[in-house]
């Protein structure tokens, strides 16, 4: 779609989507992207615009005020992270070109506190290859009218996100070793489905179990079980709504061996049964609007 703003050149284009019901309830989603051609003098001011927003700025170069309360200049090359449920705006003080996607979604604000965190709101990747790629992906899909399955989208989404996670103001990927939690939570999240004890993941940092419990909570937020727990759930609500894999199978994949024990935690985490969820998402899968 072509834009009639002020000051954006003919040459952009932007896309709307439209999230189903299943996205807004578990994934993060795409809004709005594009490729916008900024000329010299744009200005734009919103109060709130209810979304998270990427920008990068591929020439040229912006001026930022994410908070109304001083301007940064952003040159070519750099990516901007901006919480647009607040008052911001931006503009060129000359000519560049953007690209740029708003999204939302389950996760996204902690995504967003975790990157802006680390790396601020406005920030460059030792390697922005990766992220360039996923965004000119998803601006593709658009552009093309492609069938694009949510979970698809998402995971564009999420492996952007993660990229930025995974960053360091301080030093490159190469340099930067992983924390106790990051080592212990790719671990979790590779073996998932095993009977893994915290005595397990202790002895894999070199830790008492007491002293790793402490570490990781604190830097995650959650305790290790918590945190196994949180990666079955979601995987076990991936395959209720995207497989027809009987629920017996669906638990003995995401690490329960007992059906009854994988039905109480899924309640207890949703308020639904396994059954009743597959059923809740496949009327709304159903449903013509």
């Amino acid at each position: 779609m072509k834009t009639k703003e002020t000051g954006i050149l003919p040459e952009s284009e932007y896309f709307i989507h439209s999230p189903g019901k299943t996205a807004l309830g578990l994934f993060l989603y795409p809004l709005e992207c594009g490729r916008f051609f900024y000329e010299k003098g744009y200005r734009l001011r919103r109060s709130s615009f209810d979304s998270f927003l990427i920008i990068y700025t591929r020439s040229g170069s912006l001026l930022l005020n994410p908070d109304s309360d001083r301007e940064t200049a952003v040159s070519a090359g750099s990516f901007i992270l901006l919480d647009c449920y607040h008052p911001h705006s931006y503009g060129a003080d000359e000519n560049c070109e953007c690209l740029w996607c708003h999204f939302d979604g389950v996760q996204a604000r902690s995504f967003y506190q975790l990157i802006t965190g680390r790396l601020g709101t406005v920030f460059r990747l030792p390697d922005p290859v990766p992220v360039l790629r996923k965004l000119e992906t998803l601006l593709e899909i658009f552009q093309k009218h492609r069938p694009v399955e949510e979970v698809i989208l998402s995971r564009y989404l999420y492996d952007i996100l993660a990229e930025f996670a995974s960053s360091s103001p301080e030093t490159k990927h190469s340099d930067r070793r992983p924390s106790i939690a990051d080592s212990a939570a790719a671990y979790l999240n590779e073996h998932f489905s095993e009977n893994i004890s915290v005595r397990t993941l202790a002895d894999r940092a070199g830790l008492s179990p007491y002293y790793f419990i402490r570490i990781f909570r604190r830097e995650t937020g959650y305790s290790p079980h918590e945190y196994l727990i949180r990666i079955r759930m979601a995987h076990a609500r991936y395959f209720l709504s995207f497989t027809d894999l009987p629920v017996k199978e669906i638990c003995f994949s995401v690490g329960y061996s007992s059906e009854s024990v994988f039905a109480s935690a899924f309640k207890k985490e949703h308020g639904k049964t396994p059954s009743e969820y597959r059923s809740s998402q496949k009327e709304t899968a159903d449903s013509p609007f």
